[in-house]
């Protein structure tokens, strides 16, 4: 644990001399006893000096009283009473015969608190922090002080070299100016961290195992090297996981030291641990008090067995499989206390798992603080727990995961405080707000866009309402996409997502033969949705969609490509769509493990030119080999999609209707560079009509994608794949007079990638070789892929 003394080393290092005394500066009083001979009754205390205080104030803060013996001792301690009041600069108490004279010099009022210099810290935050208001009383301890918590405000953004030094000014009528004179300083960042004691993991092995990096040239983008003493204590955490999970079960932190350098501008970490000895299983015990769950049935819940090497990751797996189980059956107060018994002699560790029906205990009421811009609905939908139900961890669990998942708070606490009774107590909810607008600017280069600017504002939390809006465009040389959206995920505060979309999109397309980029078409219209969840795993969502479709700048001589010119102009698309999710991976922006399958299907009909039913349905599995290689950067992506288009009521589907292939969804191919090819026609030397992909109407793909770590920092968020993908498109209608290659077979492509992800965006560059094609089709080895590709 880090030590306190290395905190408060840093925070002396960077106190500044005492206030040296100048024109400006008040004096600090001094405290000199009176001098007033005993004997005596005090017939009345006479008070002079006062402007502001009343005199009848003043008196009720001493000890003597009008009546009482004139005592030297009570006299002085009501002379420090009159100083600790903070309220005068100086005191000064005589006898006049039975009269006690008490002469005041009050300290000055605040006018005005300001700062100077202080760019890191704002102003809004320094006033929050100090005691010093405009119309306060002024005093050097409370200056010194104020000092030290703006001090405090630098030292949490990892300015420890910051400096901040009062200056007063005195104003007519007893009155100051404060100002706060700061030097931002450079950030603190840390420069070297060393463990001893590490005796089985090398240096380089525990630094990649906790979240604070070494300073260095290229982390420009990453704030992981700057200085955190609550970063210290999450490492602290890291390490005992990562020794733990490798089956150090006595393993301990001796010592986490901070040291300051000289120039102030770096810290040494110094982490001394104890290892221990690496323990196997000796013995694995479920035992259980409640009658239904029998323990040869929960033991089968626990992934550890005799002679593996101990794994805390895999017990603890194991306890929440246990509670798990116990909840599902309607024992919400089921409890399991692993016990764990090591013999260091043996290097063997003896397991048991209690379970037990623990005491009743019910929510009597949820109160929530720290939201001070989203509305406490918001949260409370979120909870998986209401007032009255049955006090669950498990439940409580699952509460702070939503929370996070909203990403509306930077910190999600929960805590339990006594009830009315002893059968009930009170869950306290304390969040962290933190900003949920955003806005976004960035550029770049894909391989079927061209150069691409992106830019966005969204508000994720609209007005503490939880409703998300945003605006986004993005202009590239070959394609525009403007989009306005509002989602409200709990429409009518009911289990239901409703959003709706205005759109327009224009891209410039390209048949890949004789010319560069034969035609061009946009699309412009909205959408309405609205879903529903089931569970925390199963949705589904409709989508009714109504756009205007132009297909233009066709060449008009008798070389464009003649199925262009046959489908140019405009048509109406009034399509009603349903996604049913089953959504069972274990993180949505970065998935390591579970699967992932939507059905969707497509109805145009309902209106508009257009008239099809579409069906597409689309897989992931995604597979941990964290087992197998020790880090859970690796990981195996099994996917595949499929596509069906029927006709209806007579109609002959069109090129925008169509399923496309290459690209994204098959790398080694151009974009739409795969499936029914129009053939070039030449008539008496007369080139009559280009080539080109059409598009199909029965489609199919399938993708195993290996993901692995590259030997660099994973703080410049490069990592390595490798990919086989597989597919092919079909069923395109051919003109009469003019042939049409359409083959049903697979094209097969393999190749390696890297991912770079970036503050700007997630780039791909994949290099692959398509080693089954097809006559027609069109390759591109080498692919850029640039954020979110529409």
């Amino acid at each position: 644990m880090l030590k306190p003394r290395s905190v408060l080393l840093a925070s002396v290092c960077l106190l500044p001399a005492l206030l040296a005394p100048s024109p400006n500066c008040v004096a600090r009083a001094q405290v000199a006893p009176a001098a007033v001979p005993a004997g005596g009754v005090i017939q009345a205390i006479d008070v002079s000096g006062n402007h502001r205080i009343d005199s009848s104030t003043i008196t009720s803060y001493m000890v003597v009283q009008v009546g009482d013996r004139f005592d030297p001792q009570r006299i002085n301690e009501s002379l420090k009473t009159l100083y600790a009041t903070g309220l005068f600069k100086t005191v000064n108490i005589t006898r006049d015969g039975s009269t006690l004279n008490v002469n005041v010099v009050e300290n000055p009022t605040v006018n005005q608190v300001l700062f100077a210099g202080n760019k890191t810290v704002e102003d809004k935050d320094a006033k929050a922090a100090i005691s010093l208001k405009p119309r306060s009383v002024f005093t050097l301890q409370a200056v010194e002080a104020d000092r030290q918590a703006i001090l405090g405000l630098y030292a949490k953004k990892g300015h420890y070299n910051a400096t901040v030094t009062p200056k007063i000014i005195e104003l007519p009528d007893n009155r100051v100016n404060v100002v706060f004179n700061c030097t931002d300083g450079s950030e603190t960042t840390v420069s070297q961290i060393t463990f001893i004691g590490n005796n089985s993991f090398s240096q380089g092995t525990l630094k990649d195992v906790v979240s604070t990096r070494e300073s260095a040239w290229w982390r420009f983008f990453s704030s992981s090297d700057e200085y955190s003493a609550e970063r210290i204590q999450y490492d602290e955490y890291l390490l005992h996981k990562f020794y733990l999970h490798k089956g150090y079960a006595d393993f301990q932190i001796l010592s986490a030291n901070a040291n300051l350098s000289p120039d102030r501008k770096s810290f040494y970490l110094t982490y001394i641990v104890s290892e221990g000895p690496r323990y196997k299983v000796g013995s694995v015990t479920v035992t259980s008090n409640i009658r239904t769950l029998t323990s040869k049935e929960l033991r089968g819940l626990v992934p550890l067995s005799a002679g593996d090497w101990f794994d805390g990751d895999a017990l603890q797996e194991g306890v929440d499989a246990l509670n798990k189980r116990a909840l599902d059956l309607g024992y919400a107060f089921a409890q399991v206390n692993p016990q764990v018994h090591t013999d260091p002699t043996t290097k063997k560790i003896d397991i048991t798992l209690n379970v037990v029906n623990g005491p009743h205990v019910y929510i009597q009421r949820i109160d929530i603080t720290g939201n001070t811009r989203t509305e406490d609905k918001v949260i409370r939908r979120e909870l998986t727990v209401a007032e009255g139900d049955a006090y669950n961890q498990s439940k409580i669990d699952d509460s702070t995961r939503h929370l996070k998942n909203l990403g509306f708070f930077k910190d999600e606490k929960f805590s339990t405080s006594p009830g009315t009774t002893q059968q009930q107590v009170v869950l306290n909810t304390q969040v962290t707000e933190q900003a949920t607008g955003q806005f976004s600017l960035g550029g770049g280069y894909s391989s079927s866009l061209g150069a691409l600017l992106n830019t966005g504002l969204s508000q994720n939390n609209f007005i503490g309402t939880g409703v998300n809006a945003s605006v986004n465009a993005m202009i590239a040389q070959r394609g525009t996409q403007i989009n306005l959206g509002v989602t409200d995920p709990y429409f009518l505060d009911r289990n239901l997502i409703a959003g709706v979309d205005i759109f327009r999109t224009v891209t410039d397309s390209y048949t890949g033969t004789g010319q560069s980029y034969s035609y061009a078409e946009s699309s412009m219209g909205a959408d309405v949705r609205l879903g529903y969840r089931f569970n925390d795993y199963v949705s589904q969502n409709f989508t009714y969609t109504f756009s205007r479709r132009d297909l233009y700048n066709i060449p008009t001589t008798s070389s464009a490509n003649i199925y262009l010119q046959n489908e140019q102009g405009v048509t109406t698309l009034s399509q009603l769509s349903q996604t049913l999710s089953f959504d069972y991976v274990d993180d949505d922006q970065h998935p390591t493990s579970g699967l992932l399958l939507r059905l969707t299907t497509d109805f145009a009909g309902a209106g508009g030119s257009a008239k099809y039913v579409r069906f597409s349905p689309d897989v992931a599995y995604y597979i941990p080999l964290e087992h197998v290689f020790g880090n859970k950067a690796w990981v195996m992506k099994l996917s595949g999609t499929a596509g069906y288009l029927a006709e209806i009521e007579g109609y002959k589907t069109k090129i925008q209707d169509n399923f496309f292939l290459g690209g994204d969804n098959l790398r080694g191919f151009a974009d739409g560079g795969v499936g029914p090819y129009a053939e070039p026609v030449t008539v008496g030397g007369v080139q009559k009509s280009y080539g080109g992909q059409i598009g199909g109407r029965y489609m199919w793909t399938a993708s195993a994608e290996m993901h692995f770590p590259l030997p660099v920092s994973p703080d410049l968020g490069v990592s390595g794949f490798a990919f086989v993908d597989a597919g092919s498109l079909w069923g395109a209608r051919a003109v009469q007079g003019y042939p049409l290659l359409d083959y049903s077979g697979p094209r097969v492509s393999a190749g390696v990638g890297v991912s770079w992800n970036t503050p700007f965006g997630l780039i791909n560059l994949s290099l692959a070789d398509p080693f089954i094609k097809k006559p027609g089709d069109q390759t591109q080895q080498f692919r850029i892929s640039f954020g979110t590709q529409f």
